[in-house]
């Protein structure tokens, strides 16, 4: 599976964006997508997660009422919606894909997905 990120940007605080990674390479309604963001210094941590059918997400706390997780099977495509970005938001984000074993499986860890995009870099400026 190939993942490529793109959307990110510089913004100010308060401001929107919208992060897509298109997948290739795989069937995609058999795989899980995650969403991680590494901020300089820190460690990659999870941002948001959704099943293979879309029907189910999951969302960092911290996250939780400002990014919206969906896909899009038929373009191969996960959006990551982030509304209300604050500075501490940004960060590299990566998303990352597995095969799910079911239609509602999520994956929220690290290690539980093989395949990464390059990342896609989000700054936001108080």
């Amino acid at each position: 599976v190939q993942l490529v990120e793109s959307g990110g940007g510089l913004v100010q605080a308060g401001d929107s964006l919208r992060l897509s990674c298109k997948a290739s390479g795989s069937t995609f309604t058999t795989t899980a997508v995650g969403w991680f963001r590494q901020a300089p210094g820190k460690e990659r941590e999870f941002v948001a997660a959704v099943s293979r059918s879309g029907s189910d997400t999951r969302h960092a706390e911290s996250v939780k009422d400002r990014f919206i997780l969906s896909r899009d099977n038929a373009k191969n495509t996960v959006y990551l919606q982030m509304n209300s970005l604050k500075p501490e938001d940004a960060a590299v984000y990566y998303c990352a894909a597995r095969i799910g074993y079911s239609l509602i499986s999520i994956y929220s860890r690290l290690n539980e997905y093989p395949y990464w995009g390059q990342g896609t870099q989000v700054t936001v400026s108080s």
